[in-house]
């Protein structure tokens, strides 16, 4: 009887460990608490939250037709996404990139007439 009045004890020990001390976070009861890595509500407050939303549309530079890009293939190349219609043209885009981006407008500085004194 002893025995089990020891085990009872113990075990009601543990559940009340579990359930409000540091194991309550495994159990899903962390009472609005931040769990490990969260930052907290007070840091949270101060940073914005940045989210990156994707156009609805947008043109596959591989064979130029407008894709819808929730069902579209992406591709992140020099920290931009491009969406293709199909894994051939997402592959076909992978391998040479530079061939199917648009050329960047270089700054063009503008010529100065020529002064002379």
């Amino acid at each position: 009887m002893n025995a089990l009045f020891y085990f009872l004890v113990w075990a009601v020990i543990i559940l009340v460990m579990m359930r409000f001390g540091c194991g309550a976070h495994v159990l899903g009861h962390s009472h609005g608490k931040a769990k490990h890595g969260d930052g907290g509500p007070k840091e949270q407050e101060g940073a914005a939250v940045l989210r990156w939303i994707p156009p609805a549309k947008d043109r596959d530079p591989v064979c130029g037709k407008t894709v819808r890009t929730s069902a579209a293939k992406p591709s992140v190349h020099d920290g931009s996404v491009y969406y293709f219609c199909s894994r051939d043209c997402r592959e076909i885009f992978e391998a040479a990139p530079e061939q199917y981006l648009e050329p960047r407008a270089e700054t063009l500085q503008p010529q100065l007439e020529n002064r002379h004194v």
